[in-house]
């Protein structure tokens, strides 16, 4: 695998027409019913872009993905509303997964870490999972039912710290086998921190039994591994081969920082790299 390290593109370096053109094809993949993967207890069917929302948290950052999530799932819930189980507001876990899933892929470090300076710098997707672990046992079903986030959530958050770490080189690399499961990892904490939130929802509007909330425990961190899939089989061929048409999607490498330095840290990258000057070159030939 290549050396270097993994950055994280502000707003300003992600071509709008890219995000725009994202935002068309999800909205439009709200359209594609999956019948055979009905939300359970619910009655309204998952839709096709369970597999496209994390991708564009993947390809285009937290910050842009999530504006990419959130303005195409607003669109397509007005095309299918068939499919908005939260009417106008659907939009909302979408845009927390696009958010969570851009957090790992562009995270590129370790997901809870104290920088040079002495700040504690924190992964946006923990506090996700933080958020959604505290509504969750914030309501009287949840608390009553610790299994389903002990194995749900986990299963994600342990995709998170793997992720963080190890899923940014893997897609900024040119190894294409690596690609798969580096999508993978991103889509699958992305999914199911977006359903942290989701659940929450579900347990105020729908009076769900508890015998249903038993069997999502395990089942539903394998529709999300599912969906995994599905991400990952449209991902890699699009991070593979447009590249060659000049567009670049999900992070890239740049060059080593210093050594025992974070990016963060360094008040400039230039100003590492100022020329010497007449005086300090008089200096050293001294």
């Amino acid at each position: 695998m290549n050396k270097g390290r993994t950055i994280r593109p502000p707003l300003a370096r992600i071509h709008l027409a890219l995000v725009v053109a994202w935002a068309a094809v999800m909205a439009a993949s709200h359209a594609i019913i999956i019948p055979a993967l009905p939300l359970l207890g619910i009655g309204r069917p998952f839709s096709f872009a369970s597999v496209m929302t994390p991708l564009a948290g993947i390809f285009f950052g937290p910050l842009a993905g999530a504006l990419c999530a959130a303005v195409s799932g607003y669109v397509g819930s007005l095309l299918s509303p068939g499919g908005a189980w939260l009417g106008p507001f659907s939009f909302v876990i979408g845009t927390i997964t696009a958010f969570t899933a851009g957090c790992v892929a562009w995270g590129g470090r370790l997901p809870l870490r104290v920088s040079l300076r002495g700040n504690f710098v924190v992964n946006g997707a923990i506090i996700v999972y933080l958020v959604g672990t505290v509504l969750w046992f914030g309501h009287g079903t949840g608390r009553g039912l610790p299994l389903l986030p002990l194995v749900y959530y986990g299963l994600g958050f342990a995709a998170v710290l793997a992720g963080s770490v190890f899923a940014g080189r893997m897609l900024a690399g040119e190894k294409r086998a690596l690609k798969v499961p580096a999508l993978m990892l991103c889509a699958f904490a992305g999914l199911v921190g977006g359903a942290s939130v989701a659940n929450f929802f579900t347990l105020v509007l729908y009076d769900l039994p508890t015998p249903v909330w038993k069997v999502l425990t395990f089942q539903a961190p394998l529709e999300r591994l599912f969906f995994s899939l599905g991400t990952a089989l449209v991902g890699a061929p699009l991070l593979a081969s447009l590249p060659k048409l000049g567009i670049f999607l999900g992070p890239r490498f740049e060059e080593d920082p210093p050594e025992g330095t974070f990016p963060e840290d360094d008040e400039s990258d230039d100003e590492n790299e100022k020329p010497k000057t007449d005086d300090t070159e008089a200096t050293d030939e001294d």
